[in-house]
């Protein structure tokens, strides 16, 4: 298989579209078109359908495209790297992280990144969706939780869990009266919650009263004192140890595992080996309290 052939390719799939290619690399549209279809002659195949002003990956296209994408992607790094005469990370890197991890920690990780390894150009969206990394062209996404996926490998930044808090001044009400409270979204519907301390167990009934997207939303209006709600550890730690908030329990459920994961059939590049370092620098123990540092 012609490589080059394969790069541009590699290329007019990356940017959609044969025009877009030429004036990202610099070189004439005709001259990926022609490599292209040498491409899809040599191999007996159709890479993409053609429209009058639509270009989309053929099933056969996109398969292609998902496994010598990466591939091409090390050898580039690798000449690079022997050029330049060693490992020395550089170049982009795009890391997908969750809402709440970036509000309250990935700003200063990364611009202290950013300081430490200024020719690396890093890239952070912020989503709880799940991405296809391969796809959506992610190096690293951070996750919790992550549903099981053998494309992926990862390595464990941190152990949280939640609690049920509230403000001083509201009271904790006994037996089947509901108790005020504050949710995230609209998708927990759950009337009770079962709750446990070092010396019982027992189950809070709830109203709530106010449904906020975002758990920084949500801590703000505990402590507020519109109602209790169940956030993690590493979000109230600060305002548990100074008093805005008091501890009324631990939510009985799993625990909350922040996970850092990578495409399992790539060689780590050399930014993502420095960045996967640095995160463990951060977080060397992995509690929740490691992340409250960053809280202002």
């Amino acid at each position: 298989m012609d490589l080059l052939a394969l790069a541009d390719f590699n290329l007019v799939a990356r940017h959609g579209g044969f025009g877009r290619a030429a004036r990202a690399a610099g070189r004439p549209k005709a001259t990926l078109s022609r490599r292209v279809s040498e491409l899809e002659s040599s191999l007996d195949l159709r890479l993409f359908e053609r429209g009058v002003r639509t270009l989309k990956l053929t099933q056969e296209g996109r398969a292609l495209f998902e496994r010598t994408g990466a591939l091409l992607a090390e050898l580039d790094e690798t000449a690079t790297a022997i050029a330049s005469g060693g490992d020395k990370p550089r170049g982009r890197l795009r890391i997908s992280a969750p809402l709440l991890f970036s509000q309250t920690a990935m700003g200063k990780l990364a611009a202290a990144f950013a300081l430490k390894y200024p020719e690396v150009r890093l890239e952070v969206t912020t989503e709880d969706r799940s991405v296809d990394m391969i796809d959506e062209g992610y190096d690293l996404v951070i996750r919790v939780n992550p549903d099981p996926d053998e494309t992926l490998v990862g390595r464990i930044l941190m152990r949280d869990r939640l609690v049920v808090v509230a403000s001083p001044a509201q009271r904790r009400r006994k037996g089947e009266i509901a108790v005020p409270t504050v949710v995230r979204g609209t998708s927990d519907l759950s009337s009770t919650w079962d709750v446990t301390t070092r010396s019982r167990n027992f189950r809070i009934t709830t109203d709530p009263v106010l449904r906020l997207s975002s758990l920084i939303m949500v801590r703000d209006a505990v402590r507020a004192g519109v109602g209790a709600a169940r956030l993690p550890v590493s979000l109230v730690s600060p305002d548990l140890a100074s008093g805005k908030l008091v501890h009324w329990g631990d939510v009985d459920g799993p625990e909350i595992v922040l996970w850092a994961l990578y495409p399992s059939r790539r060689l780590l590049s050399a930014r993502v080996s420095a960045f996967l370092d640095f995160l463990r620098e951060a977080f060397p123990l992995g509690i929740p309290e490691e992340l409250a540092a960053f809280i202002d």
